[in-house]
């Protein structure tokens, strides 16, 4: 089976290995002549950058790029590409990376056109309509990175520098034209990276499962991309060049992100939180909290687990379930505790409360109150 492919679902995906090399008819489909490249700092001087910028070159579409992002992107990083993008009179953008330039990318974007500050658009409610949609300006989304998914997200998640507390910014506008999808661009991903970005995928594909909100398709999409990370980070862990469990990872990466209509739960509201105080990898973060959401939740979804297990090739139903997961963070070097990776218990509180805010909560399986949410950091530190 040919790993190739060109989707229209959820958006114009131009999926397969070496495709990065259509960037310029992916321009022309969404409308761009003066690109801005828009990725992270540590992408900035990599030789996949240097590609792209060549291929742009060499195609008349100028070299332009903008890498002061932030791991955690905020409104400041925002606002210094805004200035880029308009000093340069560009007319689209190229989100490059992981998930920081994927998000920071798709918002200068949006708001290369808007009047009104970035926080009016949080997704409360329709703030998305206070946005001019004729002042979105198109992207063309190329991850290089498997686990976020944002490359076929309507929303991006910016994080307020002052408060340090994560937003979501939505708009539908905002997912992009066009995406080249394509697994070489992952292949130098060193180990931790790839487990801790991979594993993101699983816990978008967790906890769309989980939620417990009405949407077959979300749901048989993210059962299937569970499967797909189950069978393949081990091998793009062990073997970086193994094309076959890259392009998988891909696939399972744009699948969370999919599926996640249906919701997320109390993983990401506590992983939310601990990204923007303590500046740790999201995806990491994520696999950390798992195995304690999966137990408080598991009143609620030990039924669902039950079918599911069967389906993954695992034994012992959701009980099965449990113990594999930790078993595949062991296998992945994942931390069993954040402080691990640096977090404390002395901001115990201030976490609670952003948790408690995180829009993350609503899809919880199990009502989110103070005292389970604390508990759960108590454990997960």
């Amino acid at each position: 089976m040919s790993l190739t492919g060109n989707w229209s679902y959820p958006t114009a995906v131009k999926f397969g290995a070496g495709r990065i090399s259509e960037l310029p008819q992916a321009c022309a489909q969404a409308g761009i002549k003066r690109p801005l490249l828009v990725t992270d700092r540590g992408l900035r001087d990599l030789p996949i950058t240097t590609d792209v910028l060549d291929i742009m070159e060499d195609n008349g579409l100028g070299r332009a790029m903008f890498a002061d992002v932030d791991p955690n992107p905020n409104e400041k990083n925002l606002d210094a590409g805004l200035a880029v993008y308009r000093e340069g009179g560009h007319d689209g953008v190229i989100a490059f990376g992981g998930g920081s330039g994927l998000d920071l990318g798709k918002m200068v974007a949006f708001m290369s056109g808007q009047t009104r500050p970035i926080w009016d658009f949080e997704d409360i409610g329709d703030w998305w309509t206070r946005a001019d949609p004729a002042g979105i300006a198109p992207i063309i989304a190329v991850p290089t990175t498997a686990g976020t998914g944002s490359e076929v997200g309507r929303a991006s998640v910016i994080t307020n520098s002052e408060t340090h507390v994560k937003k979501i910014i939505f708009h539908p506008k905002v997912l992009p034209s066009v995406v080249i999808a394509d697994p070489e661009l992952t292949v130098g991903m060193p180990k931790a990276i790839t487990a801790g970005t991979g594993l993101d995928a699983f816990a978008h594909c967790v906890e769309a499962f989980s939620s417990p909100h009405y949407h077959p398709m979300s749901q048989g999409i993210a059962l299937e991309g569970m499967r797909l990370v189950i069978d393949y980070l081990p091998r793009a862990y062990t073997i970086g060049t193994d094309i076959e469990a890259r392009a998988h990872m891909m696939s399972a990466a744009a699948m969370g992100a999919t599926a996640f209509q249906k919701g997320l739960g109390a993983i990401h509201a506590l992983s939310h939180p601990i990204g923007a105080v303590y500046g740790t990898h999201h995806g990491t973060t994520n696999a950390v909290c798992m195995p304690a959401v999966l137990r408080l939740n598991a009143p609620v979804i030990e039924h669902r687990f039950d079918r599911a297990a069967a389906y993954l090739g695992i034994e012992g139903g959701f009980h099965g379930f449990q113990a594999f997961v930790q078993e595949f963070n062991d296998s992945l070097g994942i931390p069993r505790r954040l402080s691990e990776m640096g977090v404390g218990h002395d901001r115990l509180e201030e976490l609670t409360e952003m948790a408690l805010q995180d829009p993350s909560c609503g899809g919880n399986p199990v009502e989110l109150t103070r005292d389970n949410v604390m508990s759960l950091f108590e454990q997960v530190i």
